[in-house]
């Protein structure tokens, strides 16, 4: 809705209702919009869940310190949490995945590749490391995680 057609709504209101504003009558506020009860109590609940959950935890720390805040058995929803506690919705619903044996086989022999081959560059050391038998390059596809 634009500025203007506002205050057209305001300056008509005033008109129509000039004479009651200086009579010294008081009327009762109009009631142009029905309230929902049921909506009101549901956000009053809401918030009474989200001022408990800060009760719990503090504003200091960083996020790593937010996210342990999380609490996914609590009734208010972990994009609520995170939204609460300022961070975003995908660093709270983040979980680490297990490496698997071969990985870190493979990240311990890159790592020890440099020893023997302290001159090798990277192509140098992935042709090393395809000798030996492992996948390994921009093109090569994770088929444990499906990357």
């Amino acid at each position: 809705m634009h500025p203007n057609q506002i205050k057209q709504q305001w300056r008509d209101k005033l008109l129509v209702d000039v004479g009651d504003i200086f009579s010294g009558e008081t009327k009762s506020p109009s009631t142009d919009t029905p309230v929902d009860v049921k909506t009101l109590h549901a956000k009053i609940s809401e918030l009474i869940l989200e001022n408990e959950f800060f009760r719990r935890g503090a504003h200091q720390g960083g996020v790593a310190e937010h996210k342990t805040m999380i609490d996914r058995s609590y009734q208010l929803s972990v994009t609520r949490q995170a939204k609460a506690l300022r961070i975003s919705r995908g660093s709270a619903n983040y979980r680490l995945r297990p490496v698997l044996d071969a990985h870190l086989a493979l990240m311990r022999r890159v790592d020890e590749r440099p020893m023997d081959y302290p001159f090798a560059g990277s192509r140098m050391l992935q042709g090393l490391l395809l000798g030996e038998g492992h996948m390994v390059g921009r093109l090569h596809r994770d088929e444990a995680h499906g990357q």
